[in-house]
């Protein structure tokens, strides 16, 4: 095919996905596919984790188990002992999950953006005035997990967690396709917000976790609730969790996005740029002297 017959397709792929993925009833999909994801039978499991792996490119050789009793099992998996090593540097935030970057770069004011030409403010993501002033011409990365990747989360620094926010939404895909089509769609999907404070230095870091179709859970472990579309508690949680650098903080029952947020005086690492590929425990951000 010459390269202007690819592009001419290209269009029509990207209405497709568009439309697969987001004119379908999303809560009632993302309800059903987690019902069927949890089924404990090899038929099941084998033919699910079957078709994951044609359209994905699922790869679990660094899996801790070897087997998995549903797709469930396989998603949520942990990784061999090693696996990330963590970024030693005392001076580095390292990336809590494995992922794509996103967008980046300095907050303007409160104006950030989920893709190029699509600018959203803080206020949009997080309604409070504290999470605004704090990280008003910041530094934030949105970092992109693929349904193949692994869905674990772990604290980027020595924090403690105090705070978390839970914000109710829809579930929408947070692809490229969609991101590119829907204005400020991290703003309307579910949502968690950790406030973090690193240690020892109290520098505030804000992870917010956001989930989409197909993944609308969000597991921490400094909650004993889940969050997601079935929750109906209290939306404002007190916690008082402590967390090492690189210690696992919860995962996302699929894959999704999380955005860090910093302060002024941050800045990203070298290899840190849109469309770069990075694991768990690799340099992110540069912590101010």
């Amino acid at each position: 095919m010459t390269t202007d017959g690819l592009m001419a397709k290209l269009p029509f792929r990207e209405d497709l996905n568009f439309l697969l993925t987001n004119r379908i009833p999303r809560r009632w999909a993302t309800q059903f596919v987690g019902w069927l994801s949890k089924i404990e039978s090899p038929i099941v499991r084998d033919v699910s984790i079957g078709i994951w792996k044609l359209f994905s490119g699922l790869d679990v050789s660094e899996a801790k188990k070897t087997s998995f009793e549903s797709m469930h099992d396989c998603f949520v998996r942990e990784l061999k002992d090693g696996a990330r090593p963590i970024a030693p540097d005392p001076a580095v935030m390292i990336s809590p999950c494995d992922a794509i970057v996103g967008a980046c770069g300095r907050i303007a004011d409160t104006e950030l953006f989920q893709v190029k030409g699509f600018p959203y403010h803080l206020r949009d993501l997080v309604p409070d005035s504290d999470f605004e002033d704090t990280y008003r011409d910041g530094l934030y990365v949105t970092l992109r997990l693929t349904s193949s990747m692994y869905h674990r989360f772990h604290a980027p620094y020595d924090c403690s967690v105090k705070h978390v926010t839970y914000i109710s939404g829809d579930t929408w895909n947070v692809n490229p396709i969609a991101l590119k089509r829907i204005e400020k769609l991290f703003c309307k999907n579910e949502r968690a917000v950790i406030r973090t404070r690193l240690t020892p230095s109290g520098y505030p870091v804000t992870l917010v976790p956001v989930a989409a179709i197909l993944v609308a859970s969000i597991r921490l472990h400094c909650l004993d609730v889940v969050l997601g579309i079935k929750h109906r508690g209290a939306n404002e949680f007190v916690c008082d969790a402590n967390f090492t650098k690189g210690q696992e903080m919860g995962w996302f029952e699929h894959g999704s996005t999380i955005i860090v947020f910093a302060p002024e005086g941050f800045e990203l690492c070298d290899d840190v740029g849109e469309g770069a590929i990075i694991r768990m425990g690799r340099p992110l951000m540069r912590i101010p002297h």
